[in-house]
């Protein structure tokens, strides 16, 4: 317990002095999170790496206890596997989201390294072995427990990316569920993972002082997929031994919140054929700033939810079958009226989610053609056109795309190619929305489209559609800076007279 407690402070000290640190570093080299989308909260960029300082805050005390302190020494041998596999998988997670803060990585590369690290720790003992039934026995998974443990862990990393949403609201989520973890690692007298727990408390505490509302850094994919493999693990292993029939369901409960917000988002994506991967603006957190709620009070209802299920799971510690049962059954009641209010779970407005599903089918499966174009052109000139045409299929009248002079070879003056519209009276004019054309770039290049038709916002199923279409334009304009700077780099030859 005074390891925990040494480890809990370090972790906060080093979190509270790393992360100014660290908001100057992404000040300087340009790691910011702009607002040039209608989901985004924030009105100004913020610095988006504030995840590092958690990472660090969190291993650096810890190394220190090994190397300071034999009985951290002794534990770590005790469960060799199992810190292994906390070490090793939580740097690959924080490289993985480091590389996503800073170049970009789709959803498919980052499912490949998490599925590969859930398998590590599957081999080092991480793993559910069976399924909790408050009704009766056990479940016994045999085959089964691989791909259970397998999607637990990928699916709690991602959850706590997704719930990412607000300014402290991942943050004091992990807090919550960390602390719920500790407990019961207390309870059940296991050392390594309230040694890893309270490290991990600590490191959050210390960031959020700079997170909370107003934020002055964010934490990232750095942050958020980090947190979720430590919980992820941290809960799984805490509960694995456990002697009561809903083990199982304990790290659910405690994770429940960004749990039920995954499911939600996947659930509505699919209903409406949405992209699953594609962000939209419908998390639980946008539902109570619709009603009317503050950023802040938003962030505080959610904590209290939190604390709410933490408090249910740390009660089925001691619960038998039967109260098991009653409590789960009343959690669900509540859960169910929570999401109701919210304005989930509303089958009169299923017509309505066909009619969008269908749209959104077809607007992709205009632009994909599109896309596929792009790709095989050769310079910003000829891929004009088809940006053009992509802009009549989202129905706006005026396209202008703004690319940097240094990467454009070609390009008119200004590097700014336009269709469709006067620059006079822009406040008069069209609606106006800006979406950065993604790469592997330091420079942003902007499309922006426009409409005519009285609009004073972009729908967010129009601006997913834009996005993955921005997606194809930003590949195939890396294709062409990597050709021209593979032409420069050949010899030349001259002929000798």
């Amino acid at each position: 317990m005074r390891t925990a407690a040494v480890a809990f402070i370090l972790s906060m000290l080093c979190g509270t002095f790393l992360t100014p640190l660290v908001r100057r570093l992404a000040y300087r080299f340009g790691a910011l999170d702009h607002a040039r989308s209608s989901r985004k909260i924030h009105g100004h960029p913020i610095p988006r790496l504030g995840g590092v300082a958690i990472v660090v805050a969190f291993y650096a005390p810890m190394v220190g206890l090994l190397l300071l302190h034999s009985g951290v020494g002794s534990m770590f041998v005790a469960e060799r596997e199992h810190a292994i596999g906390l070490f090793a998988g939580g740097i690959i997670i924080a490289l993985l989201g480091l590389y996503d803060d800073l170049r970009g990585a789709n959803a498919w590369k980052k499912f490949a390294v998490q599925f590969a690290v859930a398998g590590l720790l599957f081999a080092l003992g991480f793993r559910f072995d069976v399924l909790a039934n408050p009704f009766g026995q056990p479940i016994n998974l045999g085959w089964a427990n691989l791909p259970s443990t397998l999607f637990w862990i990928v699916g709690v990393i991602n959850a706590m990316n997704l719930i990412d949403g607000l300014d402290g609201l991942a943050g004091g989520v992990a807090l919550v569920a960390v602390v719920t973890t500790f407990l019961i690692s207390l309870q059940r007298a296991h050392p390594l993972m309230m040694l890893f727990s309270s490290a991990l408390a600590g490191s959050i505490v210390g960031f959020l002082f700079y997170n909370f509302n107003p934020a002055s850094i964010f934490m990232g994919d750095t942050g958020s997929m980090f947190l979720g493999f430590v919980l992820a693990t941290t809960a799984m292993q805490t509960n694995q031994k456990a002697s009561t029939t809903v083990a199982v369901l304990i790290p659910c409960i405690a994770l429940g919140l960004p749990i039920m917000d995954t499911l939600l988002a996947i659930g509505r994506r699919a209903i409406r054929g949405r992209p699953l991967f594609q962000a939209d603006k419908e998390h639980i957190h946008h539902k109570l700033m619709d009603r009317g709620l503050s950023h802040r009070q938003a962030v505080l209802v959610l904590y209290g939810f939190c604390i709410l299920l933490g408090a249910a799971a740390l009660v089925l510690t001691y619960a038998s079958s039967g109260q098991a049962a009653l409590l789960l059954l009343v959690l669900t009641v509540v859960a169910f009226i929570f999401l109701r209010s919210l304005g989930y779970v509303r089958f009169d407005r299923m017509p309505a989610s066909a009619a969008d599903r269908k749209r959104n089918r077809a607007l992709r499966a205009a632009l994909q053609p599109l896309g596929r174009r792009l790709k095989q052109l050769q310079t910003p000139d000829e891929m004009w056109p088809v940006v053009v045409e992509a802009a009549e299929v989202l129905g706006a009248g005026l396209v202008e795309l703004q690319l940097d002079p240094a990467v454009s070879a070609g390009a008119p003056a200004g590097a700014t190619y336009s269709h469709g519209g006067v620059d006079g009276d822009r406040a008069n004019g069209p609606f106006r929305f800006q979406i950065v054309v993604p790469g592997n770039r330091a420079v942003e290049r902007v499309l922006v489209l426009g409409w005519a038709d009285g609009r004073t916002a972009i729908d967010r199923d129009t601006e997913i559609a834009a996005e993955i279409f921005c997606e194809h334009l930003g590949e195939a304009l890396d294709l062409v800076r990597g050709l021209e700077r593979s032409t420069a780099r050949l010899p030349q030859i001259v002929p000798r007279g």
